[in-house]
């Protein structure tokens, strides 16, 4: 029951804020279902009642689907992130103006009830059915309220989901005609007879699919120019959570289904990841924009999760469970400060700013916190997660994890230079009567701040929360 509240209440409340007004009442109430969503993903941590984190019911019968539902160690992590995430964004933008806001309020709830029915499903249909469904708000909360270039850049985003989600659907249509038992079920799909070529070409298609959400180098461009058009709000959406929809499948589907062509193409795959690495940590370092140093950022961190995920080592996968949350929390955090001062002084760009930190301290030392938290500081939140990662790396091939650790370098080079140009120096004419955040920004980063520390200082409870899961998970692809 707790895995279909978690799809439910952000349906219904999504939906009713559609048709609210005012737009202090919609903020009010998605902000409401938003902590309601927040204490049945607590409660699904926290039960040990199987019957509660697990619902079936039939929903397509002719065609052996249906709604399965369970929340395991994996979906559990990733519901909590998608849980803690839309408040923190809520309270962070809860004094920022939003043309009709029941609508854009709305649509990001419904977004949320699409992230989570993926992270909870266990029907391929039902899995595809709640993938669409995430992508449906994003398209229109960009074209509608995103930037000046927003109608080319969501055209963009549009044609690489779209295909990426008919390559998707192909794949599932013709593994489905070769399970078993004509069903949609996972464990039918995990069984399903497939040649040694059918194999690899449904792996391909797969594989295309989610390396467009996550992105994964060469299928990354759309993701720069949508995390700049879009708007912050739903770009800390886009960057904390939704890309995890595409580790997510790797996880899920992708390597269990496919486990003989992964191995064969796992090389492939990694090398594709650290040269993406690379390519966007070199780029960040020349970047004169916060957002797109961001952007670039994540994509880095992303393609270290890749390469991590396709070494098949229980090291690197046990960093890449936790680390999907850890860098979900640091990113979000990022953008909530970038999102203040591009909102406070008209501009991202290092060049037209300088010595912030003067008139915005509190500001200045939430933000360097979670800086350093995302170059994975010891006693920050990534470092674990980053340690195993380039271990189990390390331990499928040295020469990977040796170019992979070079953007670690790149990753301190830009993100001080970041807070040495905006935050340190002289103040200039623009920052000259800055001031610092206010109540609602600050509550959201020392939420965020406080995770950062804590899962810093002590990891093993998210370790132990998908310990059992790894395993399962290791035991499907070996």
């Amino acid at each position: 029951m707790i895995a279909l509240l978690l799809i439910l209440i952000p349906v219904i409340g999504g939906l009713i804020n559609l048709f609210i007004k005012n737009e202090s009442s919609a903020k009010a109430f998605s902000l409401i279902v938003s902590l309601i969503v927040l204490a049945v993903a607590l409660g699904g941590i926290y039960t040990n009642q199987a019957d509660l984190l697990h619902y079936d019911i039939s929903w397509m019968p002719d065609l052996g689907s249906r709604i399965t539902l369970e929340l395991d160690g994996l979906s559990k992590i990733l519901s909590l992130l998608t849980a803690v995430s839309m408040p923190v964004i809520l309270i962070a933008v809860y004094k920022d103006h939003y043309p009709d806001a029941g609508k854009f309020f709305g649509l990001m709830l419904l977004c949320q009830a699409g992230m989570l029915g993926v992270f909870l499903s266990m029907d391929a249909l039902l899995f595809y059915f709640f993938w669409e469904l995430a992508l449906i708000p994003a398209y229109f909360i960009c074209s509608i309220w995103g930037g000046e270039k927003r109608i080319q850049v969501t055209f963009k985003f549009f044609v690489y989901t779209f295909v990426g989600s008919l390559l998707m659907l192909v794949a599932i249509i013709f593994v489905y005609f070769h399970t078993p038992d004509h069903s949609f079920a996972i464990k039918s799909f995990y069984n399903a007879h497939l040649t040694a070529a059918q194999t690899q070409w449904m792996f391909w298609l797969f594989f295309i699919a989610l390396a467009i959400k996550m992105p994964v180098f060469p299928f990354h461009t759309w993701q720069p120019d949508t995390y700049e058009q879009s708007p912050t709000a739903f770009t800390m959406i886009l960057s904390g959570v939704m890309v995890k929809m595409g580790l997510f499948g790797v996880i899920r589907w992708l390597l269990p289904m496919f486990p003989q062509a992964s191995s064969s193409n796992s090389s492939i795959i990694i090398i594709l990841a650290v040269i993406g690495m690379l390519y966007a940590s070199l780029i960040a370092v020349k970047q004169d924009d916060m957002k797109r140093l961001i952007a670039y950022s994540s994509i880095a961190h992303i393609g270290l999760m890749c390469a991590a995920l396709f070494a098949k080592q229980q090291a690197g996968i046990e960093g890449v469970f936790i680390q999907m949350f850890n860098h979900g929390i640091n990113i979000i955090g990022l953008w909530i400060v970038v999102d203040v001062i591009e909102k406070q002084l008209g501009t991202r760009k290092f060049s037209e700013l300088g010595g912030l930190a003067q008139k915005a301290p509190t500001l200045a030392i939430l933000f360097v916190i979670m800086c350093l938290a995302n170059v994975a500081l010891p006693l920050t939140n990534a470092f674990v997660g980053e340690f195993l990662m380039f271990s189990g790396l390390f331990n499928y091939s040295p020469v990977m994890a040796g170019a992979a650790i070079i953007c670690i370098i790149l990753a301190a080079v830009y993100t001080l230079n970041m807070i040495r140009k905006v935050f340190y120096g002289n103040t200039v004419a623009l920052t000259e009567h800055a001031h610092d955040s206010s109540f609602n920004v600050n509550a959201a980063l020392v939420i965020l701040v406080i995770l950062v520390i804590v899962f810093g200082f002590y990891p093993q409870p998210m370790i132990d929360l998908t310990r059992e899961t790894v395993q399962l998970f290791i035991t499907k692809i070996s």
